[in-house]
């Protein structure tokens, strides 16, 4: 063999062991990934919790020790105008009100005392209200009358709107299945069956849904909406079958928040399409493919979520860790930008979109280049692979939020609304048909809307369900959670 066909022989074969090498790496770390994701399924929890990101921000500034305290303050005050207050004196006893120095005993008091501060609690009680009736009648026997009785949010019902709103509001905000909320009534001395409570909660999300619809189209109007979805079990013949709670959301131009859970019994797109179905703006959602009829030609720009972006990198740490951490810094970079605007408050100015464009857009190209100069390295089914992917595809809805400064980097605010549905999938662990779920859907809409404008929902409740058959059709929106200000005459909502 002549020596230039050996070197050439040598080379192939030092090429094709390169190839191998850089196989059995791909495979090997894409084995080491699994391994560690079935170990946490088995041993521990099935993902790693990802630091957040206000937090890892936060932490690269030195802490306002002053501001921390004033907000501690802030805190207490706030929980102490709720609570309702008692002053209970304590005089010095009668052996000490004498100085053991030179005998006085006119000693003199100095301020109101020492102050502190004891949480007594008075357990929950209920009220049995019981109403008579004033009956009169004539001698001549020709006329008896009976005084009006009280008014009823219900027909028959002998349960007041403070009661329903109560039970609402422990299942939809509290996440206590009606079993268990019949077991805590009963320790008090309300015994009444969890089918009474049943019947109560069905019976007031019929009541209440004409809101609930009103939302949704107000939320369907809005030029950016944020959307997700999970799945939520439904009690079918023999088994459980899977349905899904849909939530969408957003935020008006007075900052108020809209909040709107829609039940379906499958995960298709038609759900998303009839609630946005032919209108305008923004929808910011990850990359599930049943948000595609709305956001195809025509219809709404999709917006991608930097918080899922973050998550496969986050993932891919242990099995690539440097590569991994230098694209999380790309991402904590944009996130740094909007955590700094806040600090100045600028968010949602013009100041806004510029410092997006002049900071954020120089971060974008340079991490759209190191990835595509990184991909070629990594498989597709490594972690590192899977995540260039993934941010690589997405890219372009990924860098809407330079278009438009109402555009969120994350969908953050949809995926904490559905924690809501989760945590109750851990109680309650199921919905008894899909009419229960539409009812569940429509309370949870009220409730969420509620607690993320600051209202009481118990208030809030209990006001509405004691108005809503007497109440206009024309004036509906008086009766939205973030426009209610409490009963009539109230100057606010209680908070």
């Amino acid at each position: 063999m002549a020596p230039g066909e050996h070197d050439c022989e040598f080379k192939e074969r030092s090429e094709q062991l390169e190839r191998e090498v850089t196989a059995l790496k791909s495979d090997v770390s894409t084995l080491k990934h699994e391994l560690e994701t079935l170990m946490r399924r088995v041993l521990g929890p099935k993902s790693e919790k990802m630091p957040p990101v206000k937090k890892q921000l936060e932490a690269e500034k030195p802490k306002d020790k002053a501001a921390i305290r004033r907000r501690r303050a802030e805190r207490a005050e706030a929980r102490r105008k709720k609570v309702q207050q008692v002053t209970v004196v304590h005089p010095v006893i009668a052996d000490k009100r004498n100085c053991p120095a030179c005998g006085n005993a006119e000693l003199k008091r100095v301020g109101e005392g020492k102050e502190s501060i004891v949480y007594r609690f008075v357990p929950a009680h209920f009220i049995a209200e019981r109403h008579l009736r004033e009956t009169l009648s004539c001698p001549c026997g020709d006329y008896i009358v009976t005084a009006e009785g009280p008014s009823k949010w219900a027909d028959k019902s002998h349960y007041a709107p403070s009661f329903v709103a109560h039970v609402v509001t422990a299942k939809c905000a509290d996440h206590e299945p009606l079993y268990r909320q019949a077991k805590a009534l009963e320790r008090i001395g309300v015994p009444i069956s969890r089918s009474t409570l049943s019947d109560l909660f069905h019976r007031a999300a019929t009541m209440l849904a004409p809101i609930a619809i009103r939302l949704a189209k107000l939320v369907s109007a809005s030029p950016v909406v944020r959307a997700d979805e999970t799945s939520k079990r439904v009690l079918a013949d023999g088994h459980c079958r899977n349905g899904f709670m849909w939530n969408f959301n957003t935020v008006t131009p007075e900052d108020e928040k809209l909040i709107v859970y829609v039940f379906a019994p499958d995960r298709s797109g038609k759900t998303p399409e009839k609630l946005l179905g032919g209108t305008k703006g923004h929808l910011v959602v990850d990359a599930f493919t049943g948000y595609n009829k709305v956001t195809d030609v025509g219809g709404r720009t999709r917006a991608a979520c930097w918080a899922h972006a973050r998550r496969y990198f986050f993932d891919a740490l242990k099995a690539s860790p440097d590569e991994a951490q230098k694209a999380l810094d790309f991402i904590l970079a944009l996130y740094r930008i909007e955590h700094e605007l806040e600090a100045e408050g600028l968010l949602g100015t013009k100041e806004h979109l510029a410092r997006r464009k002049s900071r954020g857009r120089p971060v974008l190209k340079a991490f759209k280049k190191w990835l595509n100069e990184l991909q070629p390295n990594h498989a597709p089914k490594t972690p590192l692979g899977r995540a260039i992917r993934y941010t690589l595809k997405q890219w372009k809805p990924l860098g809407q939020f330079l278009s438009d400064v109402r555009v969120p980097l994350d969908n953050n605010r949809s995926e904490g609304a559905l924690r809501r549905v989760a945590l109750g999938r851990k109680n309650f662990l199921f919905v008894g048909h899909d009419e229960g779920g539409q009812h569940l859907a429509t309370l949870y809409t009220l409730v969420a809307t509620c607690e993320a404008n600051g209202i009481n929902p118990v208030d809030y409740l209990t006001d509405v369900l004691a108005r809503i058959n007497d109440h206009p059709a024309s004036k509906l929106d008086e009766l939205l959670p973030h426009k209610w200000r409490g009963p009539p005459g109230a100057a606010t909502a209680s908070a």
